[in-house]
């Protein structure tokens, strides 16, 4: 093959890797501020229709509907949450219709983990799932169980009855 070509191949590949990135940074940054902006109608038409939200409590598994009915006071007071990306990780599948990524989050909570996926609808970038944790430091681990178990005793027992 010639050497020229495979140069070219290569360079115009990265380049679309790239372009592709700074859509997706743009999308979740865009998603963010929404939060921030609360503006509700951005911030759900980030989102496909029948998108899932994991929150930090764990009885937080909010698909699309119910977290915009659980969203929406907040958004409407004129504050929702406020994420400020520190650092993002993309990945994109081969198929370039499918991508995820990780992220550390400056917030309210301090420093949180936010992950993600998103696919492409339309030719957009939407967010069809994300996972938010609370960033626990190890040596903290053991205090943060103490305060929760008691709680989360109550929710084991809860869960494993249904």
């Amino acid at each position: 093959m010639n050497k020229t070509f495979v140069f070219l191949f290569m360079l115009v590949t990265t380049l679309q890797l790239t372009a592709q990135k700074t859509e997706i940074n743009t999308v979740v940054d865009a998603w963010h501020k929404a939060a921030s902006d609360a503006d509700f109608d951005a911030y759900f038409g980030l989102m496909t229709k029948d998108g899932v939200f994991i929150g930090t409590d764990a009885t937080e598994n909010w698909q699309n509907k119910d977290f915009k009915a659980f969203s929406k006071p907040y958004f409407d007071k004129g504050k929702a949450w406020s994420f400020t990306a520190l650092e993002r990780n993309i990945y994109i599948d081969k198929s370039k219709k499918i991508a995820w990524f990780d992220e550390l989050l400056d917030t309210q909570m301090e420093i949180c983990r936010g992950s993600g996926v998103l696919k492409k609808v339309k030719g957009e970038w939407k967010i069809v799932h994300y996972v938010l944790s609370i960033a626990i430091p190890n040596e903290n681990v053991d205090k943060v169980v103490d305060l929760k178990k008691d709680k989360d005793q109550l929710l084991k027992e809860e869960l494993k009855q249904n």
